[in-house]
Order: structure tokens, then sequence, then C-alpha cells
């Protein structure tokens, strides 16, 4: 069995924890709320992943938090810092930081989904959406201003339309369409160990969300070929709320609900991070089988957490109340009993990290 060292059992520091990495072939959810440790203690068990087993990663990244997990500490052996440098890790990012760009095509996007980007109903907006459904654009040769031209000047009102409301939603704008270079999905079909998509420095609030549902959309499509992933989305919050808004909203959460509850048999795998359970969709909620628990303080949110996963006694969920940054409760498929948690140390820069209160310099110090 390989196992995963993440930290010693607290109160006990020789004690050490270990995790059943074959386990991961269900879904888990990582709980803590702001300043509990929880994304700095998600790269411990992430680094563990790189090091013990060959299982890629998708990583969607809102705060850039993991983009610098090439980059190892001076605390690392000699011996994981050359594992982890020589691991294919690739980063992709967007909005100005620089590095690989973070982009998706627009012409493999589903009809649906364009529509949905596009704040388009298929019976309120029907005329446009059977000009959509039926206009398909050749990804070697997309161009969208010639796109938006050809729609006007072929005399017909509805296409006339549509090419308005691209337009005025400046979509086609959108930084994230890759216009004629390579898509991140290409990268993920390449299954490296570790694919990050940096998410946060988009311009338009829609464009990371439509950059997880192209991505996902492209996983569930190509299923059938059970190739393992495991899907790492920190602050899921944002992703899979529980009362989505929007159509991409929608139509991104929906997505996720079914790989929650049938992509396991297909090799995808979640392991979803937020600070409070009731902040995700219950759908996906209910079908994760491991837990990682962090300070959470909320009576209701404690409730939700006993209610939903029965596997870890109440009382040990309602003592992380109590929990020092860093310390957490494992239960459920890859741990062999509930267990505290001191969480070690990592192995790699965390990108993000705190800002500091700046404090005034005594001048006779």
């Amino acid at each position: 069995m390989t196992t995963l060292t993440i930290g010693a059992t607290i109160g006990d520091p020789d004690i050490a924890v270990e995790l059943d990495a074959r386990r991961f072939n269900r879904h888990t959810f990582w709980v803590g709320q702001s300043g509990s440790g929880k994304t700095y203690a998600l790269g411990v068990v992430l680094e563990q992943l790189l090091l013990n087993t060959e299982l890629p990663m998708l990583i969607l990244d809102p705060n850039g938090d993991y983009t610098r997990m090439r980059e190892t500490l001076p605390s690392a052996t000699a011996a994981d810092a050359e594992r982890l440098a020589e691991a294919d890790i690739r980063v992709f990012r967007s909005g100005s930081a620089e590095g690989e760009r973070l982009h998706v095509r627009y012409t493999d996007l589903p009809a649906a989904t364009k529509a949905a980007v596009m704040q388009m109903d298929p019976i309120a907006d029907a005329e446009e959406y059977n000009v959509l459904l039926h206009g398909d654009p050749d990804a070697r040769t997309f161009d969208a201003q010639e796109m938006l031209a050809e729609l006007r000047g072929s005399g017909d009102p509805d296409q006339r339309r549509l090419a308005n409301r691209m337009e005025n939603l400046q979509i086609l704008d959108w930084d994230l369409w890759s216009r004629g270079q390579a898509s991140v999905v290409d990268t993920i079909d390449e299954r490296p160990r570790a694919t990050v998509l940096d998410l946060g420095g988009f311009t338009h609030p829609a464009e990371p969300k439509v950059a997880a549902l192209a991505v996902l959309e492209h996983l569930w499509a190509h299923r059938e070929e059970r190739r393992p992933v495991l899907i790492v989305i920190d602050e899921a919050h944002n992703l899979c709320p529980p009362n989505p808004q929007t159509a991409v909203e929608r139509a991104l959460v929906a997505q996720l609900v079914q790989i929650a509850a049938e992509g396991r048999k297909f090799g995808l795998w979640l392991l979803l991070s937020t600070q409070r359970p009731t902040k995700i969709h219950p759908n996906v909620l209910s079908q994760c089988d491991n837990l990682a628990l962090m300070r959470v303080n909320a009576p209701r949110d404690l409730a939700e957490l006993a209610d939903v996963f029965g596997f870890a006694p109440e009382a040990s969920i309602r003592r992380s109340a109590e929990f020092r940054q860093g310390q957490a409760l494992f239960a459920g498929g890859f741990i062999a009993e509930p267990t505290f948690v001191q969480m070690g140390e990592r192995l790699t820069q965390e990108a993000g990290g705190d800002v500091t209160v700046p404090l005034r310099v005594d001048a006779a110090g």
C-alpha cells in the first residue's frame, strides 16, 4: 500500500499520520475557515501525491497559490527536491502574470455553452440560438472579426442580431480565447503530473468560470477513455455554489454535479477545498467520501458536516472549533480511522499568503 505522510498525531509528534493514496479514487472534501492554514496544508498533501504516486492532477487555482510547485524550499531533502524538480508540472497563467497563457478555444465549446456565455435562451432567443447552433467556425481559420463581418454581411436579421450580441457583450475580446494558439485542454490530454490553472487574473468575472467549464466539459466528453485525473478545486465555492445565478454558473454546477455523481468510475475524482460546507452545492458535497476538516467555528457549518459525513464522530467534528492553525481532522476512506493531525511542513513554495500589517519602525530601536 502506498501511503502519504502528511504530519503527526496531535499530542504526540512521534506518531506519523499517513493517508492511503489509493483512496483518492473517491471524492474528497477539504474545509477550513480563513486563517486555519487550509491552503498551506492542502499543498502538503498535493506534494506527497506528486512524490509517491503517478496520479495526474488538474488544479483550478483562483489565487495563484499553487503556481510555484516546481520550486522547492531549502528544507526539502535533496532526494525530494530532485524528484519534484523532475516532475512534469505545467503552470498556465491569466492576467499580467508571467508564464504560459491560459487559453481555451472558443470553437471547442458546445453550442449550449456558447449560448450560456452569451446569455442566450434557446426559447426566448430562438432565432439567434438557431444561428449559433448551425454556425460552426473552423478552428484552424477562426477569426472573430471575420466572423462578425460575415454575420453582419449575410443579410439575415437573426445573424446580425447575434453579431450585435457578441460585440455588445465583448465576449470575443476576452483574454481567455486562444486565437489560433494552443488550448490548455491539449496539455491536460497529455496528463502531466500536475496542471495548474491560475484563474485569478482574468478581467471579466465570467472568464475563470468559462475556463473551468471548458476544461471540465472536455474531460467529461472524453470520460470513456478512463484516464484518471484528480481535479483539485481550491476556493470551490466560486465554481460550485449552492444557488448558481448565471447561465454559465448553472452549466458549471451541473457539470460538477454530474462528475460528482458519475465521474468516479471513469477516473474523474474531485478534491474540493472551501471555507464552509454550506457554500458548496449539496449534490456535490453529499458525494464526498473523504473529509479533511480544519478549524471551523460556525455552529451551522459544524451541524452540516456532522449530518453529511456520518463516518466522522460528531464530537470529533465539533472539536475542530478549537483547532489551532495547521491542525486538522482526517476521516473517511483514505485513513484507517478518524485522526487528529498536526500538518507537516511544505516542500515547495506557497505562491500566495497573507499580506502583513505594516508596522511603525521605532527610530530609537
